[in-house]
């Protein structure tokens, strides 16, 4: 008898037995299988077949479909998804629905999804040379946008804000031509000329090639990793093999791709979660069959199948948008160098701040540490400085030596840039009269104003409500804004500076698919201008003419009570810092504080990155905080927090003590205790290993699953979490 070993995506952590369906007499691991669960249809993975089993023969169901005729997910993805499994304790199922594209999760046979691309034609470069298009402005722009490229997907046309009907225009036109990348003739364009750093870096990864090696590739703000990165990836090509590079947020994306693709033409694939099903498949799929050389993606793009990987690259590795979040929660950088040791190739951790994770494997000799010091192209670092704002009178945030600053550098016909990570229009909504506040009804915190909106939101669970003209309480119109979002300091800054563009780049402004590329290339059309933004405008944007970063509220990362709040504090200030005086144009950085003589501030002011990560992890050891130790979260949700409680109390006391230095901290609630109408509790574990950790939770596991605590409570695990709580 055939019997189907098969992973069905459901919270369960144990795979199921299954008969084939009708007529099938073998199958292999890795197809995708349509099977009855319960009153539910699930697409299931088929992880193996046998001819035992331990369930009785008459209450075996024959599974309804086998949806593949070959296997969707190659041996390396169904290994990696059980080492996932394993060391995240996470059901084997929902690491394999995760791995695949969303149009793989349906109730259909997989199909290929062939992605045409489009290069000039003669008629084409004709037409661009005589201007012929007329008022037809944006099939013009795309005509010579692609003047620039060999040849480029549609969802890289898509991404630069071009759409189909011009594209159809063009081809029906006879000035662009669609094919198949694979059979377009195209040629690797040279790279820059690299300074000595660059080149010792590039060498050095290429050396490896072949091995599996982690190289952390630390350089500061503007140093050329990303050259670094495109020249690696030229050996690696050259040598028949492909690369991934993982980038932390969509957002960078676009700006990422422009330069890749004008490098490795009609050979770049991307998969993010702003693409279309269609699309994102049609790159996956192009990646498992050797058609393109490079994929670029965020998160999930770790699970992509290749046809023959020899190079992986983490963009902006400290970036805390690697760790899912919820779920399956995974670190993509972390199974990025996993990926690397399965597939013996080399991996590159590059950022200005890494995080103190890779630089204590650099002191643990397991990564190999690649400096980058020198801005490239001669560039200077920034001049901060710090303003002291105690008792100076602020315009809704901004102090006036700022718009002073502000003022200069546009006189200039610079660039300036102010930073505040808080979107919305204020923090805050009360009244003065009565002192009521505009609290989440679903949340223990206030709600954002978005003023444009007329709303208040809450950007925990996403609830929101009409923005009141009276106080709902006391009925009286005295209601106040208290502090700035960006919102409001666009706002501000467009009263102060009534001739100047002021760009405001956060969630709210660019949740359109080609929203963030659009910004981004106003900003770069060189006309003096403000850039008012969130953490999204720190991540690895450059911008030439931002001779000036003025930054905002700072104090609370300052004093935050998280013990990784001086770490990403300082990462923060570093990166945001670097945004100035990227070109040949010297930048300047205000900072402004009520506390000028923080230890962090003065520490990152009198010395670079480095000695300050190394202070903070000399105090990590001290106190036996990761990454000098092991820790992992069991948290539970409910309806009542005192159910949250009893659970976790329940699973520590079954565990028993934890022994040799390790430790339990909880149950305790959460700083936000309750959350879209849930009370969440989290019980910590730290352990002196990883191995001590693991053999911990499979104790934890063992105690938490036969208390049966219902549908009402809901518990997770979470190894390596990047929060407690």
């Amino acid at each position: 008898m055939l019997i189907l070993d098969v992973a069905v995506p459901c919270p369960l952590r144990r795979s199921f037995d299954y008969l084939p369906p009708s007529g099938i007499t073998a199958a292999e691991p890795g197809m995708r299988v349509l099977v009855p669960f319960g009153n539910r249809r699930l697409v299931a993975v088929v992880l193996g077949c046998k001819n035992e089993t331990q369930v009785d023969h008459a209450k075996l169901k024959p599974a309804i479909e086998l949806l593949d005729t070959q296997p969707t997910l190659g041996k390396d993805l169904l290994a990696l998804a059980q080492w996932a499994s394993n060391y995240y304790h996470h059901p084997i199922g929902e690491v394999l629905q995760q791995m695949l594209p969303v149009r793989l999760r349906k109730e259909k046979p997989a199909r290929d999804q062939m992605e045409p691309h489009y290069r000039l034609t003669e008629a084409g470069r004709e037409a661009l040379a005589s201007d012929s298009l007329g008022r037809a402005r944006k099939q013009a722009e795309l005509l010579d946008w692609l003047s620039h490229q060999q040849a480029a997907s549609r969802s890289t046309l898509k991404q630069n804000g071009f759409d189909y009907p011009q594209i159809k225009a063009l081809v029906d036109k006879g000035f662009i031509e669609a094919g198949d990348a694979a059979a377009m003739p195209v040629t690797i364009a040279e790279g820059k000329t690299l300074n000595p750093e660059q080149q010792h870096a590039v060498e050095s990864i290429a050396a490896h090639a072949g091995k599996f090696q982690p190289f952390l590739l630390q350089g500061v703000t503007g140093s050329g990793k990303t050259e670094v990165y495109l020249q690696a990836i030229e050996h690696c090509v050259k040598q028949g093999k492909q690369a991934l590079v993982l980038v932390p947020e969509i957002g960078l994306t676009p700006q990422t791709l422009r330069r890749f693709e004008a490098r490795f033409p009609a050979q770049v694939s991307v998969l993010h979660s702003g693409l279309a099903d269609g699309e994102r498949l049609s790159d996956w799929q192009r990646a498992g069959r050797g058609d393109c050389s490079v994929v670029i993606g965020t998160r999930s793009a770790v699970f992509t199948p290749f046809n023959s990987l020899g190079l992986i690259i983490i963009d902006e590795e400290h970036d805390p948008s690697y760790k899912q979040q919820d779920g399956f929660r995974y670190s993509a950088r972390d199974i990025a160098v996993k990926r690397a040791a399965d597939h013996h190739c080399p991996v590159v951790l590059g950022s200005a701040t890494p995080s103190l994770e890779s630089l204590h494997n650099v002191q643990q000799n397991k990564y190999r540490h690649l400096l980058l010091n020198e801005r490239a192209g001669g560039a200077q670092p920034p001049t901060i400085k710090l303003l002291d704002i105690r008792n100076s009178e602020l315009n809704n945030g901004l102090a006036p030596d700022s718009l002073t600053a502000i003022g200069e550098t546009l006189g200039k016909g610079e660039q300036a840039l102010v930073f505040l990570n808080r979107r919305g229009f204020s923090p805050l909504l009360q009244c003065h009269t009565c002192g009521w506040v505009g609290q989440c009804d679903h949340c223990d915190v206030s709600m954002t104003v978005h003023f444009g909106r007329r709303q208040l939101r809450c950007h925990h669970c996403d609830a929101y409500k009409p923005l009141p003209d009276v106080c709902p309480d006391c009925e009286n119109h005295s209601l106040t804004f208290k502090g700035p979002g960006t919102e409001r300091l666009e706002q501000t800054l467009k009263g102060a500076f009534p001739d100047t563009q002021v760009i405001r780049i956060d969630r709210d402004t660019t949740g359109g698919k080609s929203a963030m590329s659009e910004l981004v290339s106003t900003v770069n059309e060189g006309k003096p201008c403000i850039l008012v933004g969130t953490q999204m405008l720190a991540k690895g944007h450059h911008f030439p003419l931002v001779t000036l970063v003025v930054m905002l509220d700072i104090d609370g990362g300052l004093f935050s009570p998280d013990f990784r709040g001086a770490e990403r504090a300082g990462q923060l200030l570093t990166q945001v810092a670097g945004r100035a005086g990227r070109a040949e144009r010297p930048g300047t950085v205000l900072i402004q504080t009520h506390a000028p003589d923080h230890p962090i501030l003065a520490t990152l002011l009198k010395q670079d990155y480095s000695p300050f990560a190394e202070r903070l992890l000399a105090e990590r050891k001290q106190l036996g905080l990761p990454p000098c130790s092991f820790t992992a979260v069991i948290r539970a949700e409910a309806n009542a927090l005192e159910a949250c409680d009893r659970f976790l109390q329940a699973v520590r006391r079954d565990t028993g003590m934890p022994g040799n230095g390790n430790q339990f901290l909880g149950p305790l609630p959460a700083p936000i205790t309750r959350k879209a109408n849930r009370y969440r509790c989290s019980l910590i574990l730290i352990a002196q290993d990883r191995k001590q950790l693991h053999a911990l939770l499979n104790r934890a596991r063992r105690a938490a699953e036969p208390l049966k605590p219902g549908f009402a409570l809901r518990w997770t695990i979470d190894v390596d979490p990047l929060e407690w709580f």
